[in-house]
């Protein structure tokens, strides 16, 4: 699809970038057979359906399948593991099943809602494949590898789980290799985390020195340590190479090269950070970051059972370190101990070796295709990039494997482009049979292209202008740039995503497993002295802003956007706006509050959590300045002052430990968990949290639809509210409005319309800054 804007004058460029240009008129004559497109849906819409319906049969319909064989057999098997899925997760896990067993197609996709069980669904999913496809490898966000093995040991009978994670995933990789050809008929599955799956190794170059004649003259050159011959410059020359120029070659140490003659690697693996001296250390180390284990206990326990044995206990089955006896026979820890580090060995894992090299890499290389009968991809949307390194790593994985699942909770970013290169990964065959095939050269720019024209929105824009150069007649400049906007045709939906996808919502679940689920956006009235302030910054603002924009500089755009965002948040501290580039100084506002004022968006956060607080409910608050603009330290002093317990958690606590962290302080009695959205929005089960709070919401549509429903996942049992907090009058409110027309356009993609559905199709593409951007300077 194509989209056509107005010309634009090229002397106006810069401001048209701001201008709103979709809301064109198109004359049309009214006619006595003229109907609404709602009045269409709604005489013609069943019949539509029916027909859609009949041409296009669903791969998997339970009220048609229930009967056979097959299902109830499956039935049966799913009912038989250690948990039970929901009746709705066992339909989409048997549709899943059918689509790559009877269909034999390479890929399914599950794009469920966040909270609906996708990590239970996978697990199901695989246990039913396990005769087949007996080892099953899961690529997982790195805070979620040790929630999977968790997940995956409560819910399949004598499954086993490795963890590929730690520095010893190399070591695990050959022990796997030297049992290849021996059959299993344990259910296997392989956690990798996906930083680690797309990490290298260390390395250097690597020659000898020696003495020898060149020229009548006795030189020290790099020389290959295998056939000692000398190696020659890359000019060409044949001159030997001096160990000084060898040391300082970018050459040696950026490529790894081979040498010209016995074609031996003039390069070393090396080892990264500090060699672990012993054993011993090793394990006194491990001890020592378990919770409630100190430097005295921890000798205590090497002097009484050694290393080996504890060595072996924490590598091979760390819970049999929790039921650890002495001489007398009686147990070592304390129930209180033993609660606090099984939680914490969850999350743990010792590692005796060492080793970097790319795992992906050395299972492409050394195990035979299809050793990994099942690819299971978490967060599949994060693989969408054309050029990431965890995206072609995932590809190389997903080509290795039989078959691949792919776990999302919103398939497409908006973009036709996202989902491409998804597609490709996953299904390349298909994508190759339609003519979206890499170029002679391995580009993918002509075939993502090609497929954006077809079923994407492609915008050609016009900008004319009049030349003056031209002596003796008129003429006119006219440049045409493409640029894509949010969308995905008809036709590409029906031919790459439901054919291969199940879509999941948490109120197909039903059962009443879910409590009710509200949302509130709430304004907030500013001071006086606060509102005065605002007015006069963004008025001084917006004025500087247009007219650097008249001089086509649109370098203050981010700076005035974020200004007068965050600026009612933290007034009270000095806020100076400079320029990015010149420095020069254009606003400086003193601070409002002081240090023992509540403003007026604290002093509702303050309420709201006194009030939680009395129905027996914790308060999850975010705020996305935790950064140079710190309130997250304020809102705990001011919190913690009228006798709240408050907790912070900041990006310095290790994402894997964040589940332990946020428990342990729960254990604690905290009120109030304070929190940018970023840190967890995925993976994590906060359900002792069923109040949130966003002081702020950001940009970033994706994080605030996922940190919204942290608590509203199976298993809780109150009742969810989620408060959207902004200043009245202020540029928040205008983020806040555009915030929820996004969600809509993101909830079109994954199998719901929003009320105004087909004005998804009329969507500008505009990111979120320069929607706002566009509001503000036309209100100006």
């Amino acid at each position: 699809m194509s989209d056509t804007t107005t010309l634009e004058n090229a002397s106006d460029a810069d401001l048209a970038v701001l201008d709103d240009t979709d809301e064109e008129s198109t004359a049309v004559s009214p006619t006595s057979a003229q109907v609404s497109l709602s009045q269409f849906i709604d005489e013609f819409g069943d019949g539509l359906l029916s027909q859609v319906k009949s041409q296009n049969p669903a791969v998997f319909d339970p009220e048609l399948e229930k009967q056979g064989e097959v299902y109830q057999r499956r039935q049966v098997f799913m009912d038989a593991l250690k948990r039970k899925p929901f009746q709705a997760q066992a339909d989409a896990v048997q549709a899943v099943v059918k689509l790559l067993v009877e269909h034999n197609q390479p890929a399914a996709v599950i794009n469920a809602e966040m909270g609906t069980g996708k990590t239970m669904m996978a697990i199901c999913a695989a246990a039913l494949l396990q005769q087949t496809h007996p080892r099953t490898i899961v690529i997982s966000p790195p805070h979620l590898v040790y929630k999977w093995r968790r997940e995956i040991l409560e819910t399949v009978p004598g499954a086993k789980v490795w963890i590929l994670n730690g520095p010893d995933t190399l070591r695990k990789l050959l022990m796997l290799r030297k049992a290849i050809g021996l059959k299993t008929s344990q259910p296997e599955f392989f956690i990798l985390g996906r930083v680690r799956m797309r990490m290298g190794f260390h390395w250097k170059a690597a020659f000898m020195t020696r003495r020898t004649l060149f020229d009548g003259q006795a030189l020290e050159v790099a020389a290959c340590p295998d056939c000692m011959r000398p190696i020659t410059r890359e000019d060409g020359d044949g001159h030997p190479m001096p160990v000084s120029a060898a040391l300082a070659n970018a050459i040696l140490s950026d490529k790894r090269l081979k040498c010209q003659h016995c074609g031996s690697a003039l390069w070393t693996l090396i080892r990264s950070g500090r060699a672990i001296e012993s054993m011993h250390d090793l394990v006194l180390g491990a001890l020592k970051q378990m919770p409630t284990i100190g430097e005295k206990t921890a000798q205590r326990l090497l002097n009484a059972f050694g290393e080996d044995m504890l060595g072996a206990m924490l590598g091979d089955n760390v819970y049999e370190f929790l039921n650890l006896m002495d001489e007398n026979g009686d147990l070592v820890f304390s129930d209180r101990q033993a609660s606090r580090m099984e939680r914490s060995l969850a999350n743990f894992e010792f590692s005796i070796g060492e080793g970097g090299y790319q795992p992906t890499e050395f299972i492409k290389r050394y195990f035979p295709r299809g050793y990994f009968g099942l690819l299971v991809v978490d967060e599949g949307h994060e693989y969408k990039n054309e050029g990431s390194a965890q995206g072609q790593a995932m590809g190389v994985l997903a080509s290795q494997c039989q078959k691949t699942v792919l776990l999302t909770g919103t398939l497409m970013g908006g973009y036709a482009d996202d989902l491409f290169h998804l597609l490709w990964r996953l299904n390349p065959g298909a994508m190759i049979e339609d003519g979206f095939k890499p170029s002679k050269s391995g580009s993918m720019a002509n075939a993502t292209m090609g497929f954006l024209r077809e079923h994407g929105v492609l915008k050609d824009i016009y900008k004319e202008s009049s030349d003056s150069s031209h002596r003796t007649a008129k003429g006119k400049a006219l440049t045409v740039r493409t640029s894509k906007a949010p969308g995905f045709g008809p036709v590409g939906i029906m031919r790459y995503v439901l054919p291969c996808t199940v879509f999941l919502k948490l109120k197909d679940i039903g059962q009443k497993v879910l409590p009710p689920y509200e949302e509130r956006f709430v304004d907030v009235a500013m001071t006086p002295a606060q509102q005065a302030a605002y007015d006069a910054m963004s008025r001084s603002l917006i004025k500087t802003l247009k007219q650097a924009l008249a001089l086509k500089d649109s370098s203050l755009l981010g700076v005035v956007m974020n200004v007068l965002l965050a600026w009612p948040d933290c007034c009270f501290r000095p806020e100076v706006v400079r320029h990015p580039r010149t420095k020069a100084l254009l606003y400086s506002q003193a601070a409002v509050f002081a240090d023992g004022e509540v403003t007026p968006k604290e002093a509702h956060l303050l309420q709201l959590c006194k009030d939680e607080k009395a129905l027996g409910r914790r308060v999850l608050a975010y705020t996305v300045y935790s950064g140079t603009r710190d309130t997250t330290s304020r809102l705990k002093v001011q919190l913690e002052a009228h006798g709240l317990k408050v907790a912070v958690l900041r990006a310095s606590v290790d994402a894997a430990k964040r589940e332990d962290w946020v428990a342990d302080q729960v254990e604690r009695g905290i009120d109030v968990l304070i929190c940018n959205p970023e840190l967890v929005k995925t993976g994590l089960d906060l359900l002792e949290f069923p109040t949130i709070a966003f002081m702020q919401s950001g940009y970033n549509v994706y994080t605030v639809q996922q940190a919204a429903r942290r608590s509203w996942r199976i298993g809780q049992k109150q009742e969810v509210k989620v408060y959207f907090l902004g200043y009245a009058g202020s540029s928040q409110m205008e983020c806040l409005k555009l915030m929820a027309k996004k969600i809509a356009v993101s909830q079109s993609t994954s199998g719901d319309m929003p009320d105004s559905g087909l004005d998804v199709l009329n969507d500008s593409g505009d990111s979120l800054e320069v929607a706002l951007a566009k509001k503000l300077l036309a209100e100006a």
